[in-house]
């Protein structure tokens, strides 16, 4: 090859080396890994119980963590594995907060919430550790205090059907933004969804925003769940404060 040919060629491959240096923290963020908003899931363990169809053994009876969701986003880096070590001084917070409803003392449950979601989540600064990640969705549960808020709204566990535009107006007129509520659909022997997750979803910079925007591709939070239609919904007493209760429940009056 003449040496202008080669002097050519080799011009070319560091341009192109170039280029794809300067892009590739935008190729990175593409597609599937590229998120606007998280979303702090709560779940109420009865349902989740029945969900699954589990004899969960004593369930917590207040809404517990689900996971700490980008939105859009999951399994964004499948080298980053989950190492129980780095959130030692966190397990007692865990297991009384985020616990694994299914299959209490395994750390399964948290593993999968990181490699799915804490990898994605990780993009912020705030968030880029394991530590960082179970430990600010902690300190944004205790802040939230959905428990707490739902009471003081009078919104129980009981026998009677709520509306869900009652539950997501009440919500919003405390959080000032708009949750989105997941339902369990009624199964053939049932006559109504059941309440089975709250969510409130966040800024990058973890302040509260709507729920409301549209989402093309929202994270799968389960494939049995879905976002609760407008109407009536049970929110269902825990297993053992159903002992003793009418095996029907009373119908909503409209």
């Amino acid at each position: 090859m003449k040496p202008r040919g080669l002097h050519s060629l080799l011009l070319g491959s560091l341009c192109v080396a170039f280029y794809c240096l300067c892009h590739a923290d935008n190729f990175l963020k593409s597609g599937n890994h590229e998120w606007k908003k998280l979303i702090m899931v709560h779940h109420w363990p009865a349902t989740v119980c029945k969900e699954i169809e589990n004899e969960c053994t004593e369930p917590p009876d207040y809404w517990t963590i689900h996971g700490l969701w980008p939105d859009k986003a999951e399994d964004c880096n499948g080298s980053w594995h989950f190492n129980l070590d780095e959130i030692k001084d966190l397990l007692p917070a865990m297991k009384e907060y985020w616990p694994d409803v299914v299959h209490p003392n395994r750390s399964h449950f948290w593993k999968h919430e990181w490699e799915k979601h804490g990898t994605c989540a990780a993009q912020l600064d705030s968030l880029n550790s394991e530590k960082k990640y179970f430990g600010t969705s902690l300190h944004l549960y205790e802040d939230l205090d959905l428990n707490s808020m739902l009471q003081k709204l009078g919104i129980r566990p009981s026998l009677n059907y709520y509306q869900i535009s009652d539950i997501k107006d009440a919500l919003a007129s405390v959080y000032g933004v708009i949750p989105k509520v997941q339902c369990l659909p009624p199964k053939q022997d049932e006559d109504v969804q059941l309440i089975a997750q709250i969510e409130l979803c966040l800024t990058k910079g973890l302040q509260l925003r709507n729920c409301s925007e549209p989402e093309p591709h929202p994270p799968a939070s389960s494939p049995t769940l879905s976002v609760c239609d407008e109407g009536p919904a049970f929110y269902p007493p825990p297993r053992r404060a159903q002992v003793g209760l009418p095996n029907s429940r009373k119908r909503p009056v409209f």
